[in-house]
């Protein structure tokens, strides 16, 4: 039986990570060549004041999506509804084309450790994650994405490979993927794969996102730590997700040692001026 066709998420362009100490400029200055901002949804989970003074102001202006990192879908623990509540509501106010969070854990019995865990890579966990996955879609009533995130250990019980891994939780949940190109780098470090192997793997019409992002490297291992800019091999590995995704809304993260906005501004012209020849090229 054939499967039937996925839709294309919107291509929504160029964006960056929306930050507070850029609110003032952003507002200010309108810049143009931001086509979107990607919000952290946790940061404006709250009744009022100023975050969603400046949520509505920069949203009148320029298309949001929403990025999570609290939803825990790889957990044992059950569902939060309450946390869902509140994202729905958000996502009632921001109207985003998609919501998106990580492929992991982050807490037990109800405690939230701020960490990304990684999953073992089982057809168990495949199932568990996928189900949760169409609950909450199904739920939230947009298209959700999950984001593969970088690691630093791995389980004696994986089966598969990450790639493996991902793609079969995305086919089965009849979701998305975020796909972080920085991460793949940084796990394929880690533990010593072929980044291009990765990116070979997953299907084309599952990735409605990719993220750009710096990191540290320790020597012997590298911490996705979003401090720094995006260093060359990373653009290159962009450069071959262009060529296999096509079209993808793609953003800029910068999480700490954040410079003002003009100067993220030629990061995010780096990102387009590698695209937009190569997705030309393959209109043509």
């Amino acid at each position: 039986m054939q499967k039937p066709a996925v839709k294309k998420l919107p291509f929504l362009g160029f964006g960056l990570g929306l930050r507070t100490s850029h609110y003032e400029t952003v507002l200010a200055e309108l810049p143009s060549n931001i086509d979107w901002f990607e919000i952290l949804s946790e940061n404006y989970l709250v009744a009022g004041g100023k975050p969603l003074y400046y949520l509505d102001a920069i949203r009148e202006h320029y298309p949001m999506i929403m990025h999570g990192v609290s939803m825990s879908i790889g957990s044992s623990d059950p569902l939060n509804w309450n946390y869902l509540e509140q994202l729905k509501q958000l996502a009632d106010r921001v109207q985003p084309a998609w919501f998106s969070d990580h492929l992991c854990w982050t807490g037990l019995d109800g405690k939230n450790i701020h960490d990304l865990l990684p999953l073992p890579y089982t057809e168990e966990t495949i199932e568990h994650v996928a189900g949760r996955v169409r609950q909450v879609q199904d739920f939230m009533e947009r298209p959700m994405l999950i984001e593969n995130v970088s690691s630093y250990l791995t389980y004696k019980d994986s089966a598969m490979s990450e790639w493996e891994f991902i793609a079969g939780i995305a086919e089965r949940a009849n979701c998305y993927i975020l796909l972080d190109i920085n991460n793949i780098y940084v796990s394929a470090f880690n533990h010593e794969f072929d980044p291009y192997e990765y990116l070979n793997f997953i299907p084309v019409e599952r990735v409605g996102q990719f993220h750009l992002a710096g990191h540290t490297n320790c020597g012997d291992y590298i911490i996705d730590s979003h401090d720094h800019p995006v260093i060359d091999p990373v653009w290159e590995l962009y450069a071959d997700a262009v060529r296999r995704f096509g079209p993808v809304s793609i953003m800029i993260e910068r999480d700490d040692h954040i410079p003002p906005l003009n100067e993220l501004l030629p990061e995010l012209d780096r990102a387009r001026n590698i695209a937009q020849p190569i997705l030309k090229e393959m209109a043509a």
